[in-house]
């Protein structure tokens, strides 16, 4: 039977098509780059969600997402501030490195992200749409700001916490294009965040892309959506908890109805401990409290169906300046080689539950170095005691806990392990060696009071 030669050739590409997706023939089709979305509260505590003991709160949709999913339960946010955590999450790197390690950005400040460093945005480009959908607090003025200027393709959101004044929601779409805000209606304000973020997915859905959704909430004050008033027995607090919940269901919802799901990354956790409000779980201190895990230990989750194990736990040590080089590696991207990493890619521990890549994380309150976690051991060298800084270290006193035996951190065993003091003593001698020449403040001990140079 003969056929015209536009027909045969369509039957070639057509054939040779199947042929790339048939067992048969060996070989598969490169599959598409998995999309990226990163859910990074404000302030959320580790106790704060039932799938990492929480009690209170209601958390049905993030605690399915755990069973969907891996949980980390030793993973730390970057630091226990949001400026600082919130840069070592982007860029993989110790905020001390690119001077964002004291306190937070205020609106008063004309300091920022330096536009030398390389976002998780930057890295990912130009095979990913990308955008930054929340709270920034990363710099608000040129030209640290918009964080279009950081490679995202979006940013609508605000320039810092929504306790501080004064304060817009803004949008910028590409570099160049002008800024525009809005007054911000607080109760309404995470589900415009949510609105704009599905918005994205929707307008990307047929190439990869990143979301960065930094909410900001729980942090207080707590506006709690209507729907969502007096639901829980935590007071706004709760309520705000129990809204963000709701808008990880919607996200999963809506990555399923679009058949986006199995191509997507989920990733929930938050950029450090709770504040005034919330719970620790059952770590010692909060928000801002030196090295203790409270300040530090968040909740993290990573869900993608048959990529990321359902149902699995590990322990393994990790940190927010992983995701740099881990979503590069799942990406397909080079991890920058021309400036040092902190982070490591930790996709062995979610996809098969492997042992940390790290040897030892960094606790830094703001720019001291506190403490020092390796996978059994945390070694802290300073703390807090009626408003003035104290330091163990300087005092001749040991804190070392084993943190198999006694995670709470109550109980030193210094004594019983002087090999271990004098491995953690030699780790902190060279960190401070390292780190020491780029502090640009000084904190005087035993209630001195702390000076910006």
């Amino acid at each position: 039977m003969k056929i015209g030669r536009r027909k045969f050739l369509w039957q070639v590409a057509a054939s040779g098509a199947l042929a790339a997706f048939s067992p048969r023939f060996g070989h598969a089709l490169p599959a598409r780059k998995p999309n990226f979305v990163v859910i990074v509260c404000d302030d959320l505590g580790f106790g704060d969600v039932g799938a990492f003991g929480g009690t209170l709160i209601p958390t049905p949709n993030i605690d399915q997402l755990a069973r969907e999913g891996t949980r980390l339960t030793s993973f730390y946010s970057s630091a226990n501030l949001c400026t600082p955590s919130r840069a070592g999450l982007l860029t993989g790197r110790y905020a001390i490195r690119m001077g964002l390690a004291y306190e937070v950005i205020v609106p008063s400040d004309k300091h920022g992200l330096p536009l030398s460093e390389i976002t998780i945005a930057k890295a990912l480009k130009p095979d990913y749409a990308t955008a930054l959908i929340g709270k920034w607090h990363l710099g608000h003025v040129a030209p640290y700001w918009p964080p279009t200027n950081y490679g995202f393709d979006l940013f609508f959101g605000l320039p810092y916490s929504h306790d501080m004044k004064p304060l817009s929601l803004y949008e910028s779409n590409p570099p160049g294009v002008e800024l525009t805000r809005e007054d911000v209606d607080f109760p309404k304000l995470q589900q415009r965040f949510y609105q704009r973020a599905e918005g994205f997915i929707e307008q990307n859905r047929q190439r990869p892309f990143l979301l960065e959704l930094w909410l900001s909430a729980p942090h207080l004050p707590e506006y709690p959506h209507p729907p969502f008033t007096r639901t829980t027995q935590a007071g706004p607090y709760g309520d705000v908890v129990a809204e963000i919940d709701s808008i990880v269901g919607q996200l999963i919802k809506k990555l399923k109805a679009l058949g986006l799901e199995r191509d997507t990354l989920v990733i929930f956790t938050s950029d450090n401990g709770p504040w005034f409000e919330g719970s620790a779980g059952h770590f010692r201190d909060r928000k801002g409290g030196g090295a203790w895990d409270g300040g530090f230990r968040v909740p993290f989750i990573a869900r993608q169906p048959e990529r990321i194990p359902a149902g699995k736990t590990a322990n393994a040590i990790a940190m927010g300046i992983d995701l740099l080089p881990t979503l590069c590696h799942m990406a397909g991207k080079p991890i920058p080689n021309d400036r040092v990493l902190d982070g490591r890619d930790i996709t062995p521990v979610l996809e098969s539950n492997a042992a940390s890549p790290h040897d030892e994380l960094l606790l830094f309150d703001n720019e001291d170095l506190f403490g020092i976690r390796t996978q059994r051991w945390k070694y802290v060298t300073s703390s807090y005691f009626r408003g003035r800084y104290e330091s163990f270290y300087v005092r001749g006193y040991k804190e070392l806990f084993d943190m198999d035996t006694d995670p709470e951190e109550n109980y030193s065993v210094a004594d019983r392990h002087p090999d271990v003091v004098a491995d953690m003593d030699r780790r902190l001698q060279e960190a401070n060696e390292l780190f020491a020449p780029m502090k640009k403040h000084k904190r005087v001990p035993f209630g001195g009071a702390e000076v910006r140079d």
